[in-house]
């Protein structure tokens, strides 16, 4: 009996197809997995308890975003600060009143985000999956991305990921009225 060709023991051809990989540069195992996870590391920031957010996305992009000591009710700033997709170190001042989700940085609609306390379902974003791997300078109309993914939710039949999201872009619609 054979399956796709292989014998029924099918352990004789395989054995024989095996070969054992050798290490050819002189590295330890240790040392060339280290050397393959130092290539990108990630940084992760601890949320404490005078930060408005702690997190990053899969790009590598990781940060945090406190209040700056010159914000006020009427101007709310913030300072994001953290490392970049390629691992450089970064640090923003955004003035909340002066985002614009039709054309805004991830950075910036999280700290929008962060501000009005928008709430995220149980999740670590109100925002679509599509930020997932949006880079520091990356800017994107976040409005027609929530119009995208109420409509793949809708034609997908989830009703109350669609109603989510519908919810999430009023909040953000919102804002930009009170401007």
């Amino acid at each position: 009996m054979s399956v796709n060709g292989i014998g029924a023991t099918g352990y004789s051809a395989w054995n024989g197809a095996r070969k054992v990989q050798q290490n050819t540069t002189g590295k330890s195992f240790a040392e060339q997995v280290n050397n393959v996870a130092g290539k990108k590391g990630h940084t992760v920031y601890m949320k404490t308890d005078d930060m408005l957010y702690s997190g990053g996305n899969g790009s590598g992009l990781s940060f945090y975003i406190k209040y700056a000591e010159s914000s006020t009710e009427d101007d709310p700033t913030v300072i994001a600060k953290g490392v970049d997709e390629n691992g450089d170190e970064f640090e923003q001042t955004i003035h909340i009143n002066k985002i614009n989700p039709r054309n805004a940085s991830l950075v910036e609609m999280t700290a929008l985000e962060s501000y009005m306390g928008v709430d995220k379902n149980g999740g670590l974003t109100s925002l679509p999956p599509q930020t997932g791997m949006m880079g520091l300078n990356d800017r994107t109309n976040f409005m027609d991305m929530f119009q995208k993914q109420i409509s793949d939710m809708k034609l997908l039949s989830q009703k109350k990921a669609a109603a989510y999201y519908q919810y999430s872009m009023q909040a953000y619609w919102d804002f930009m009225n009170k401007k």
